[in-house]
């Protein structure tokens, strides 16, 4: 069976982000469950490293033993076949928040990539933060530049805006003018949606964490708290 999908908003590796992430380990396999950590992202601004040592510390104050920081920071070690191998074996992959545009095409038919899908077919957690969650998805904003680009695919028919309590929200008229058939979802910072909800044959999506989820379709916008399970589609 495939894996499960975790989209957070920003503000990672702190209060009730625990929430989330917590369960993300569960759904992994519990805290002896191999995590890697791409931070890739963060990497233009050579902030990757303090950037990983966080998230790895903050799993380890969450009780993860077997957490993992990848050297994937460029196109180049997206395709390094050591790298490429501890993906494909992984059961939680984390990607950080930073440059989103950076990250999207850093992972864009990369080997790398590849072996994320393997291991969520084969039933690991994918997850990212801000930049991680939204390159995630079929499209993303880059707000630099105010266009959108195709993401790496795996949620369809959506586009995340994060930070959506911050900033995000001033981005949705925008958005909708550019993908008018999108779901665009607004996730609160302190906040993720996971897709543990419901049967196995048709799962739900459900909210964690100190936030909202915001979901604008077909012209409407739902907010979602936490405890809360949905389908958008």
């Amino acid at each position: 069976m495939p894996g499960y999908i975790l989209l957070e908003g920003g503000a990672e590796f702190g209060g009730r982000m625990a929430e989330p992430d917590q369960r993300a380990i569960a759904l992994a396999g519990g805290a002896n469950a191999p995590i890697h950590i791409i931070p890739a992202a963060a990497a233009p601004d050579h902030n990757h490293q303090r950037a990983g040592g966080h998230a790895k510390r903050w799993f380890h104050s969450l009780g993860a033993s077997n957490v993992n920081v990848l050297h994937l920071i460029d196109a180049e070690s997206a395709n390094d076949s050591a790298i490429v191998e501890q993906l494909r074996t992984s059961r939680l992959i984390y990607m950080l928040g930073g440059f989103t545009h950076y990250l999207g095409t850093t992972l864009w038919e990369s080997a790398s990539w590849q072996a994320m899908i393997e291991a969520y077919e084969a039933g690991a957690v994918i997850a990212g933060s801000s930049a991680g969650a939204m390159v995630l998805c079929e499209w993303y904003y880059n707000p630099e530049s105010q266009q959108m680009f195709q993401g790496l695919g795996l949620v369809s028919g959506a586009c995340v805006l994060p930070h959506y309590d911050t900033f995000g929200h001033r981005w949705v008229q925008r958005i909708k003018t550019l993908l008018p058939h999108a779901a665009l979802l607004g996730i609160d910072e302190r906040t993720g949606m996971l897709n543990d909800g419901g049967a196995e044959t048709e799962r739900l999506w459900c909210v964690y964490g100190h936030g909202t989820v915001t979901v604008h379709t077909y012209g409407q916008a739902k907010t979602y708290v936490e405890g809360d399970v949905f389908l958008w589609s």
